[in-house]
């Protein structure tokens, strides 16, 4: 199995070459179904356009098949992070703050292993989530296995001022078809 550390390695400095943050690197599946998912984005708009990750899987195939890190068959998918995106950083925790996410952690906290709230901040290493009881939690980041946003009228409202670039290459495609 590929070592993520190994590979964050490699790949996040591609993705600072070109001016992106690096979201998440994870490798998924198993034998010869497994994918190397690799998430990023401009600062700026917290988006890439398509060619954006053209440019970043052509970076990220030259260092591959120079360093060979991954010893079986894989297929690499380079993507923005979505609407719906996954918090994989501290700070994303705090840039989202207001919005509704759904957290799991590897051990229960008070006998709760998943919790779904509105993000309230991010204190240190100590996520602020107040949940539907509107009892605020408090959990180390250091815990997290899986966070993501949820899909909400309020977070599409958050995304629509961002890039609208590739957008309208696809409806200028539809109106000439």
């Amino acid at each position: 199995m590929a070592d993520i550390a190994v590979l964050t390695g490699l790949i996040a400095p591609e993705a600072q070459a070109l001016g992106f943050d690096l979201v998440r690197v994870r490798m998924m599946g198993r034998g010869d179904e497994r994918t190397l998912q690799v998430m990023a984005e401009r600062p700026e708009t917290r988006q890439l356009t398509i060619d954006d990750c053209a440019e970043l899987s052509r970076r990220i195939s030259d260092v591959l098949d120079r360093e060979d890190p991954i010893p079986d068959a894989y297929r690499l998918e380079v993507s923005s992070p979505g609407i719906d995106r996954p918090l994989t950083r501290p700070g994303d925790f705090a840039d989202w703050s207001g919005h509704e996410a759904r957290i799991v952690l590897s051990a229960p906290i008070d006998g709760q292993k998943q919790f779904k709230g509105e993000l309230a901040g991010l204190d240190g290493e100590t996520i602020a989530i107040r949940q539907k009881s509107g009892t605020i939690a408090h959990i180390p980041f250091a815990s997290v296995v899986d966070a993501k946003l949820v899909l909400t009228d309020k977070l599409i409202q958050a995304t629509v001022p961002l890039s609208a670039e590739g957008a309208e290459e696809e409806i200028e495609a539809e109106e000439t078809e």
